[in-house]
This record gives C-alpha cells, structure tokens and sequence, in this order.
C-alpha cells in the first residue's frame, strides 16, 4: 500500500482491503466539517464495491453524500468547492488492479496534518445517518468560460484509455469547436495501459496522422500526454502548452515541482512572469500557489497544469481544452520550439526504502563537492549551470530513488545522467 498526500492507494483485495477502505473513510469523515462529501469514482472493475463501501462508511457517520458516478477526479474537485468534500474512488495511473482513495477538502488535496488524521485512529459522530443524493456537474460550461469558442475547427484525437475521461472531454472539446475522434474508449478493449506517461501510445500516434494535436489521459484524467506530428511529447510540454494560454490570459505568478523542465521557466521570464518552486506533489504545488498568490502551477513529471481560479487538481481536462485553443496561433509553435532546445532524461534506481537515507547522504557529499549550487527544498537538486541541472530524490513509499537531469545539451545531459546513476549505485552498494 502506497500512503501519500496524493492518494492512498494499493492493490485491491491484496494490500488495500475492504477494511482499509472503512477505516480511512471512517476517519476522513471527521473532517467534514460541512456534513457534505462528492463521491466519484473512475473505471476500474474493483470501484464499484469500494464507491458502495465509501458511501456507506460516510451516511453512517452523518454525513451526506453526493454521488457522482463514473467521474473523473477533476470534476470531483470543482464539486468538492461547493461541497465542502470528496472522495474519489481511483488509482489514477496505477495498473488495473490498482485502487484508492483521493480525499479532498474544501476542493483541495490533503496536506500532511490531515493524512496523519485520517491513517490515525479518529472516532467519527455517529448520532445521525446522513443521506444520499445524485448529482450532476456543471463542469463543460464552466470550463467552456475559461477557455472560450475556438476559431478554425482544429482536429483532435482523444484517447481515454477506457477512463472517466470518456464521459466528458469529447463533448467538452466539440461544444469549444473542435472536430474530434475519440479512440480505446471501452476499458477492457483498450489497447494501453493506465498510464499515458509511460506507454508508448501507439494507436494514437496513428489516429493523429492528419490530424492537429492527439491527447491520452490516464484513468481519473488528472494526467494529459500530447502527441504531436506523429510523436509522443514528454509530460513537461503539456505543462508548458498550458501556461502558453495563462500568459495569455494575464496571468503572471506560477509555481512548480523541482523536478519540472527549465525551459517553461526560461520562457515565463522571458514574457515577464515570475516562478517559484515547491516539492514534487499536487497538494505541495497546490499549497504553494496559495501561499504566493499564484495562478497557474503544475508538475513537468506528470504532465500536471493546475490552474487555481478553476480547480486546485492536475487538471487534463480543461487543459486540453486551453491546449486546443492554441494549436492554431504561432505562440504554440513558439513555446514547443522553446522547449525542444532543452533535453531532459528521468530515471529511477532500484534502492532499499531503509537504505535511502544513507545513499542520499554520500550523493549530497560527492555532488556538493562538485557543483557551487546545491538546492534541498526536495531532495537534492545541483545547478551544474544556467542550463544544466541535477535532481535526486527519494521515493519514501517505493524501493527506488529518482533521478532527473536537464541541459541545453543532449550530450551533456546524457553524460551526467549516467555518472550520476553510477554515483547512486555504488552509493547504494557500498551501504547494502
């Protein structure tokens, strides 16, 4: 079982059971202070016995539950604004047999006081039996506000995955003026994985021939790949399309993960906006824009933009929506040409969860020995040079430690992703 700000997630029926599920919801429910909670779940074959589980866990601690149905975790957070609560019921991109939680308060992730709370042991009020109700999203026309009518008719192809994405983006996108085709939109017909960060998209990159932009999302659609000129993009250009559309719209303050790509930076300052950087995490980013009174945010890693005036969630919905206003205008080529100068290489070493602390001691030694600039607002990040970077961090929930490297040089990046892996490595082996 993986237990994070993000999510409480495992394999069902294994390391996630039903009690589980009793449990934190129990607990979560505590914290509802207005009695109201959205509950939605995305596709998986396992939501259905645990929504049941959830719902019934809720109305017996008092408190009310709005139903949603099969609805992707975005929709659940916009809800979750006017409610109070939510829980949806997904794994995001996690395989099939996945599931979990994703608990919101006041529309916003949890932060740490509160998952402490709900993995603790709390003794919910059970003095009344709440009620049940079905409830429908005004999310399309809400978003179609932001986002605006869109001249040209630009064509998109949509791959869900057998997601909650289904019930949603095509009308969205058609009801904006686009012309779309949506593909693997039946779950066990779908010919990918959960994941679009990690597939190789095949069947889409060949339903976008002729075609303007394609997007994937993973399961609960917090999560947009883009696939452009019969190529699949690497998740921080998604972020970097979106913000392409904020500069746009006025917007000047943005926050993001440590681990996203430089040249979204770069380019931001160019335009006379203003960045700061948080822990990789939706909620951190999230708490970050609160606390600087920024607009616009996201996770390069994840392919996650969350623009605050709408929703405090990676939201792939609505940006590619934002994505799909732009594709006709020269500054979307402007920032893709921007972007694609910088090369970015992500990894992942396999390292004992006990062991990470240590390996991570002798990395921070040898890379600070090397480099001027040492950043550990997450993990440990070295400047190498105004274009050049070094990230290191440690999972906490997996046997792994992550490695991310950034240069202006596709060498360059090259060279220093493989001496840093080797460092890890005999770090890791030295200790083992």
């Amino acid at each position: 079982m993986k237990i994070s700000v993000s999510g409480i997630r495992g394999i069902f029926g294994n390391d996630l059971t039903l009690p589980d599920i009793l449990k934190f919801t129990n607990n979560f429910s505590t914290l509802i202070k207005s009695k109201k909670c959205v509950v939605a779940t995305d596709t998986r074959p396992s939501g259905n016995v645990i929504v049941k589980t959830v719902k019934a866990s809720l109305i017996e601690s008092g408190i009310d539950v709005y139903d949603l149905g099969i609805a992707p975790t975005p929709i659940a957070f916009r809800e979750a604004r006017k409610y109070g609560a939510g829980i949806v019921i997904t794994s995001s991109h996690n395989p099939i047999e996945w599931n979990g939680l994703k608990m919101i308060i006041d529309g916003k992730g949890l932060n740490e006081e509160q998952l402490n709370l709900i993995i603790g042991k709390q003794i919910p009020n059970k003095s009344k039996i709440g009620s049940e109700y079905f409830i429908k999203s005004n999310y399309i026309d809400d978003a179609k506000k932001i986002i605006g009518k869109i001249s040209g008719t630009p064509k998109i192809t949509i791959d869900v995955g057998g997601g909650a994405a289904k019930t949603i983006v095509a009308k969205l996108l058609e009801e904006i003026g686009c012309d779309v085709i949506t593909i693997n939109d039946d779950l066990e017909k779908s010919s990918r994985g959960p994941d679009p960060t990690t597939d190789p998209l095949k069947d889409l990159i060949s339903n976008t021939n002729g075609r303007d932009v394609g997007f994937a999302f993973d399961l609960d659609a917090d999560r947009l790949v883009v696939v452009l000129n019969g190529k699949k993009m690497n998740p921080d250009i998604t972020l970097g399309l979106g913000v392409i559309k904020s500069l746009e719209l006025g917007y000047k303050n943005f926050v993001f993960s440590q681990d996203t790509s430089m040249s979204i930076e770069k380019y931001i300052k160019q335009k006379g906006g203003k960045v700061f950087h948080t822990k990789v995490g939706e909620s951190n980013v999230s708490m970050k824009m609160i606390e600087t009174k920024s607009q616009v945010g996201g996770e390069g890693s994840s392919g996650g933009f969350i623009f605050s005036d709408f929703n405090h969630c990676r939201d792939g919905i609505l940006t590619s929506g934002l994505i799909s206003s732009m594709i006709l205008k020269d500054t979307f080529h402007d920032i893709l040409n921007f972007m694609e100068k910088y090369h970015i290489i992500r990894d992942k070493i396999e390292c004992k969860l006990e062991l990470q602390d240590q390996v991570m001691k002798t990395v921070y030694k040898k890379l600070n020995e090397q480099y001027n600039e040492i950043q550990t607002i997450d993990g440990i990040k070295a400047i190498v040079d105004e274009d050049t970077w070094i990230l290191v961090r440690k999972s906490n929930t997996e046997d792994i430690i992550r490695i991310s490297v950034e240069s202006e040089s596709l060498e360059k990046s090259r060279n220093i992703h493989q001496e840093t892996k080797e460092l890890i490595k005999q770090s890791y082996e030295q200790i083992n």
